[in-house]
């Protein structure tokens, strides 16, 4: 049976940094509400030299070094992102031209905060399937360009990045299994309300931002990854205490602990990097996930668990030994 099992990681951070005391110079806000509600202390915000495709240039190098591989050894590139930097080409496609390769698929995936775990999903069943070898995962956002900096409730929460992986073919278990959902009748709980080809964009000439009704996005959020912690576990025939690691999406330090506490897990044993990068959507669990691997507090052979809540509503969870 062929299996695919991640082999390198990286990440790449833009080279601002806006701290909460930042933010209390443009909004009504404070550094204690903003810790308070969200656990979030700074973030990072992409220059006008960086964009979407170069944070993810930027991971994609580090993965592919960390895997011992080169450029031509990748026969799949997925990128997962809500913000890319042209309607067309793909961001992949770009980020393709970047690192020299040719001739393999690539495209993006929007799936906005649960983006990386869908594109790992895909990434895992083209591998499985035998229609590639090693492919190129990638989270990348520039969440910062559609932002309304005048929104307290919305600016305080997301921030630049991007993460990658790269995962290969293999005779030993990887990913053990991934579970992929979406409910687009909660879209107007959290959302962009307009795209370039909206009519209403081009009658008013306003910029469109990000909205979202946070108590119910939140209420939704710790109920939905409760589930997915169920249905993954019930999957792969395992009880809570044989996870090692939960790597969640970074979007509030609440839903964190409560999905935590739905796995009766140490907070020890989560990675949490909301409060240095706020929720970068797709590009927050590999981010999180590099960190980890970087510090070696994950270890080969354990067991981890990645799960993720956006805008659609999506929500989704991977589970692996790496």
């Amino acid at each position: 049976m062929i299996y695919s099992k991640i082999t390198g990681t990286g990440s790449c951070l833009p080279q601002n940094v806006m701290t909460n005391v930042d933010l209390e110079k443009i909004v009504d806000t404070t550094d204690e509400w903003i810790q308070e509600r969200t656990g979030i202390k700074q973030r990072y915000i992409a220059t006008d030299e960086e964009s979407t495709g170069s944070l993810g240039v930027g991971a994609a190098k580090k993965a592919i070094e960390a895997a011992g591989l080169s450029a031509d050894d990748i026969d799949l590139i997925i990128l997962a992102t809500t913000t890319p930097d042209k309607i067309f080409p793909s961001t992949a496609c770009l980020i393709q031209k970047e690192l020299g390769i040719k001739n393999c698929p690539a495209f993006d995936v929007q799936a906005v905060c649960t983006g990386f775990v869908y594109a790992l999903s895909i990434a895992d069943k083209f591998i499985k399937t035998g229609s590639a070898k090693t492919a190129l995962v990638i989270g990348a956002e520039t969440l910062s360009r559609i932002i309304d900096w005048k929104d307290r409730n919305t600016c305080v929460l997301f921030g630049d990045g991007a993460g990658a992986v790269v995962i290969q073919a293999s005779e030993s278990p990887g990913i053990l299994s991934t579970h992929i959902h979406s409910d687009g009748s909660y879209e107007h709980l959290l959302r962009v309300p307009q795209g370039v080809a909206t009519p209403e964009l081009h009658k008013s000439h306003k910029k469109p931002f990000i909205e979202m009704k946070g108590n119910e996005v939140f209420k939704m959020a710790v109920k939905t990854l409760g589930r997915i912690v169920d249905e993954t576990l019930a999957a792969n025939n395992m009880q809570k205490e044989d996870i090692d690691w939960l790597i969640p999406h970074q979007a509030n330090i609440r839903i964190i602990a409560a999905t935590a506490k739905k796995l009766k897990m140490s907070m020890d044993r989560v990675v949490v990097t909301v409060d240095q990068h706020g929720n970068t959507s797709a590009a927050s669990v590999p981010l999180a996930f590099d960190l980890a691997v970087r510090e070696q507090r994950i270890k080969p052979g354990e067991t981890l668990l990645m799960e993720a809540f956006g805008g659609g509503f999506t929500w989704g969870s991977v589970l692996l030994k790496y």
